[in-house]
């Protein structure tokens, strides 16, 4: 099963609207959201509690906590925690659980075992069957470790179905960890930018991620008609990089009233659809050189 990993390296390009537009065009039937922190690929998909198959919590770093019985007050935890996550509150000490970063330096110096690691459950996956499979997940707010949570929605994936040809994986904007996760064992990263300056800043930084997985990198510009100036800076940039441009799509009003409406694109007469249809069309040619 090749894997297509939809970028941004910013928020707000049209990154999940032209993904799911994509699996509507190529009816995929593997997809996936790793867009952890605030996924939303659901929302413009068919999938609802009744088609869900399965929901796991997810487990995290080991956070820690101080048995209150057994602490002596000698303070070494404190002094040795360098996130700051102690605190001396009604004459005991205590662990913040979301400052604590889960380094167990507290347990190890203390000298009478009052320390003790607890479980740290930060979100939950969810994997939905219908006529096609979708895997995803909910990061609790305020909590870490979003590349793991991450590598388990698409491992997820890999474990509930494999004869399909092509999987879509809706991925998070810019190029920290849950990126990074996305990233790992990808066919091809599809990166979505914008002709603005902030987006080419972005497209540079995402498309250097890309690089050190050596995965085969294409780009679609987005609302490209919005400023020509920018656009050219961004085609010059790609050439010289030696990119796949796989195609423009231009600014189009009728976008936001179709998805608004819980229309997908793909069943539209648009510009947009038009010329996302021309990129679908070049991504298969893409995913299969890339075998």
């Amino acid at each position: 099963m090749k894997k297509v990993l939809v970028i941004s390296g910013k928020g707000g390009t049209g990154k999940t609207t032209i993904s799911s537009t994509l699996i509507d065009l190529l009816d995929i039937k593997a997809l996936a959201d790793c867009d952890v922190d605030a996924p939303n690929l659901h929302l413009v998909s068919s999938f609802d509690d009744k088609s869900l198959l399965k929901e796991d919590q997810f487990k995290g770093m080991d956070i820690f906590q101080i048995n209150s019985d057994l602490c002596i007050n000698c303070g070494k935890c404190q002094e040795n925690c360098k996130f700051d996550s102690i605190d001396f509150v009604d004459n005991k000490y205590q662990i913040n659980p979301l400052a604590c970063e889960g380094c167990g330096v507290c347990e190890f110096v203390c000298p009478v075992n009052a320390i003790s690691p607890i479980d740290n459950y930060v979100g939950s996956t969810q994997v939905f069957k219908t006529d096609k499979l979708f895997s995803t997940a909910k990061l609790t707010m305020g909590s870490g470790n979003s590349g793991k949570l991450v590598s388990q929605v698409k491992k997820n994936l890999d474990d509930n179905i494999k004869d399909e040809p092509i999987a879509i994986i809706d991925g998070s904007p810019g190029i920290g960890c849950p990126v990074i996760a996305s990233l790992s064992a990808i066919d091809v990263a599809l990166v979505v930018t914008e002709p603005s300056l902030s987006g080419l800043s972005d497209l540079k930084r995402i498309v250097k991620t890309a690089q050190v997985f050596k995965t085969k990198t294409a780009i679609i510009i987005n609302k490209a008609d919005l400023n020509l100036d920018v656009k050219k800076l961004i085609i010059k940039y790609i050439n010289e990089s030696d990119l796949v441009l796989l195609g423009e799509i231009n600014y189009d009003n009728n976008v936001s009233k179709i998805i608004n409406s819980q229309n997908s694109l793909a069943k539209v007469n648009t510009l947009a659809s038009k010329q996302i249809k021309l990129i679908a069309e070049k991504l298969l040619s893409l995913v299969h050189e890339s075998q």
